[in-house]
């Protein structure tokens, strides 16, 4: 018969590899096996032992003892599972020899992984591919050195088959993402170089403009976007504010420009009017002079009455001239104050679009960049006057499971709802930002710790018993709060994170509650 321990392509990769384990040297028969299998260490049997147990079990039972003495010459757990089988085979135990192969085939054998098939090969070959292809093609557009040697790297790869050697294709494609990674790391480096000189241009044209012009909003938001990670969301609300600002800076230009228009065209007319005034006022004088002589020269009344009723008519004439004048200049008059006051009005809406970059667009509180210009205005307040400055940072509690229950727009309809309670339990002289989220911070100046930990209990109940009714349905958002009181010469951040750590034990004490942070 064909030797089991040599010609082995018939069996399944699993039993194939089973028998190709590490092997020593080993006696030559099945009697010469036993004696081992009790002596000290074990080591894997050998391929001669397999020739020499398998080379005459040519019957069932002698080919079920080799391969027990086989099973039993492997090292480990496979050594008792043999002498279980040898165990068996000699007290001609079928069905515990039975049992004991099951166990062994369902332990050892079946849980052995396989060489992946051919079409899993190709279908992998095909996904790299198509990476090489689809995602390189993409990241290296403009890399005239490395996209070629993506191409010739998918084509080998899509030449590839299951049988061939992989070593140096392996090599090959690490080596690609190697320079890959290199030259993202390049790209990276020129964008944050680029982000820098884009911030120092906006920094000086910031130091040209003078202070409190609505472009310094627009430019602190820009710089702002610049100074942390690229949100893609920021940016789009963000551009959209702008855009608007833009669109309305269009509008006050093109009213500046009708308003000036309208003030050239009063002084054309004036200047005009005023020469027709002279004109007329030359040949009047002209007129008089002539009346005057004609009246020196007059021999009866008549022709004196005659000479008046001239001097009436010319006087009239000038006289409804300088009328017509007057009307003139004071219609181009109004047409001027009316272009003035719409450039005003469109100029204090161009503020009013400035500010939105200050203010979150759903909740219509402020935002980080509207709260950061009022810390810095309220802290040098309470350093210079020496008042108490407090703050407050509140977190909804579950608010993933708001969203789940009534949707997005129900989540949303929630921010909104705790921001409107929070404005009708605050002071006029608090605020109230959004971070974020469901994160918000409230600001309250001249307010003792104390008095700021009274404020958040009264939100905190007011949302209890005033619940959000949407589509039907009531919505009960809760919160977690830290409150701090901002230290002289103490950070933004500072405060910020201690109120987070007190926020943090709220949240960790079982939620809805208030925790004072330490100083």
């Amino acid at each position: 018969m064909t030797d089991m321990a040599d010609d082995n392509s018939g069996f399944p990769g699993g039993l194939r590899r089973l028998w190709s384990r590490r092997r020593d040297a080993a006696p030559s028969s099945s009697r010469e096996l036993a004696p081992a299998a009790s002596a000290g260490p074990r080591t894997s049997i050998s391929a001669q032992q397999l020739q020499a147990l398998f080379a005459h079990a040519e019957e069932p039972a002698a080919l079920l003892s080799a391969f027990a003495d086989g099973v039993a010459g492997l090292p480990g757990e496979l050594h008792g599972m043999g002498e279980r089988l040898q165990s068996a085979h000699a007290d001609a135990d079928w069905p515990r020899y039975g049992r004991a192969l099951r166990q062994l085939v369902d332990k050892y054998i079946r849980t052995i992984q396989d060489e992946p098939l051919a079409g899993e090969a190709e279908q992998l070959r095909d996904l790299l591919q198509h990476l090489l292809v689809a995602g390189m093609e993409h990241l290296l557009r403009d890399d005239a050195l490395l996209l070629p040697q993506a191409h010739a790297l998918a084509d080998r790869v899509r030449q590839w088959q299951p049988a061939q050697p992989l070593d140096g294709l392996g090599s090959d494609l690490r080596e690609l993402c190697q320079q890959v990674g290199l030259r993202t790391h390049e790209v990276n480096d020129a964008q944050e170089l680029m982000r820098s000189l884009f911030d120092l241009l906006l920094e000086n044209v910031g130091e040209l403009i003078e202070d409190g012009s609505w472009l310094q909003d627009q430019i602190g938001a820009v710089r702002q976007l610049l100074s942390g990670p690229l949100d893609r969301t920021a940016l789009e609300q963000t551009r959209a504010g702008l855009r608007e600002v833009i669109y309305k800076q269009g509008l006050l230009k093109q009213g500046l420009a009708e308003s000036k228009a309208s003030m050239k065209e009063m002084m054309v007319t004036f200047v005009e009017r005023l020469d027709g005034m002279a004109c007329s006022t030359g040949e009047y004088h002209d007129r008089i002079s002539f009346h005057a002589q004609a009246i020196r020269d007059s021999r009866s009344i008549a022709e004196l009455g005659k000479r008046m009723e001239d001097i009436l008519a010319d006087t009239a004439q000038v006289q409804a001239q300088a009328l017509r004048a007057r009307d003139s200049l004071l219609e181009a008059r109004r047409d001027v104050e009316e272009a003035e006051r719409r450039a005003a009005d469109l100029e204090q809406e161009l503020q009013s679009v400035s500010a939105l970059v200050r203010v979150d667009q759903l909740t219509e509180a402020l935002n980080r960049r509207g709260f950061d210009e009022l810390f810095k205005r309220e802290s040098v307040r309470a350093l210079r006057s020496g008042q108490t400055l407090s703050l407050a940072l509140l977190d909804l509690d579950d608010f993933r499971h708001i969203n789940a229950a009534h949707g997005h727009l129900g989540g949303d309809a929630a921010l909104c709802h705790v921001v409107t309670l929070a404005r009708a339990t605050l002071r006029a002289s608090d605020a109230v930002a959004r971070f974020g989220g469901e994160e918000f911070v409230l600001l309250l100046p001249d307010t003792s710790f104390l008095e700021a930990m009274g404020t958040l209990e009264r939100l905190r109940a007011r949302l209890a018993h005033k619940p959000l009714i949407y589509e039907g349905r009531g919505i009960m958002p809760t919160f977690s709060a830290g409150v701090a009181r901002w230290v002289p010469g103490e950070s933004q951040d500072e405060l910020l994170a201690r109120a987070d750590r007190a926020m943090y034990q709220a949240k960790q004490a079982g939620k809805n509650q208030v925790v004072a942070a330490p100083e």
